[in-house]
């Protein structure tokens, strides 16, 4: 599972190196955070495309996903492309996808928004109990990406759901974080998966606009970073009968 892909910097990194990676760890499935790809900010059709194109099977979003009014259609048609499932029921697309890997193990994965400091939705704890019992009549692995601000509400939901389903991850700081681990239900965890995108830079955009933005509280365009790239997720391996996660481990890439 890969983090947030910031802009064409981040699609042009996972191109050059993403079937290496494939190779490299003998990942049977990719699935990576799309809501940023598109000039850093959004998700369109084309986009959407340019990254499937690649070994990467299911895309994932945020709060992000409505900034190009085009995918709304597309979302609809293309269940492999997904939005966080505790939006209001009616909205565009749906919160799950089924999806196999290469060995042909049915794998669940669910997208899921935090509350805290982001936007009010409903409930992503009570969404999941409502889904979860659908989800897991499909497939034994279940994989979460929980897009969401705060590390307190993701390291809670993690520890909502352990035993449930294979591995919560995060997204949406774009800040790889320290902790992966597998939960004492059996549950891999990490707060967030960091981003593909480019490093030097404020999580993905020029430096200068984000630094005066904080110095004068005054709005500063922001444009998308140059520079060497970085790809970054987890590795998380699973028991592909009883969906419980075997190992979790953070993992970051230079895609020059």
């Amino acid at each position: 599972m890969l983090g947030d892909v910031v802009g064409k910097p981040g699609r042009q990194g996972l191109a050059r190196r993403l079937p290496a990676i494939v190779a490299e760890t003998g990942a049977s499935l990719v699935v990576a955070n799309g809501e940023n790809a598109a000039g850093g900010l959004g998700l369109t059709p084309e986009t959407a495309e340019e990254l499937l194109a690649l070994p990467v099977a299911v895309l994932t979003s945020g709060n992000h996903i409505w900034k190009h009014r085009e995918l709304q259609t597309y979302l609809d048609s293309h269940p492999q492309v997904i939005r966080p499932a505790n939006y209001p029921e009616g909205t565009p697309g749906r919160g799950w996808t089924l999806t196999h890997d290469t060995h042909g193990v049915p794998v669940a994965v669910v997208n899921l928004q935090g509350l805290l400091f982001i936007a009010p939705l409903p409930c992503p704890f009570r969404t999941m109990d409502r889904l979860l019992a659908e989800v897991r009549a499909q497939a034994a692995v279940v994989v979460v990406d929980f897009h969401a601000e705060a590390t307190s509400e993701k390291r809670a939901l993690g520890h909502y759901l352990d035993g449930r389903v294979t591995a919560v991850v995060g997204t949406h700081t774009h800040i790889p974080t320290a902790d992966a681990e597998v939960l004492p239900g059996g549950t891999g965890y990490l707060t967030d998966l960091g981003m593909c995108g480019p490093t030097d830079s404020v999580i993905g955009v020029e430096k200068e606009p984000a630094i005066q933005r904080f110095l004068s509280a005054l709005p500063h365009p922001f444009q998308v970073a140059s520079g060497r790239v970085r790809i970054q997720g987890a590795l998380i391996r699973a028991d592909a009968d009883s969906g419980r996660c075997l190992g979790i481990e953070q993992r970051s890439w230079v895609a020059d």
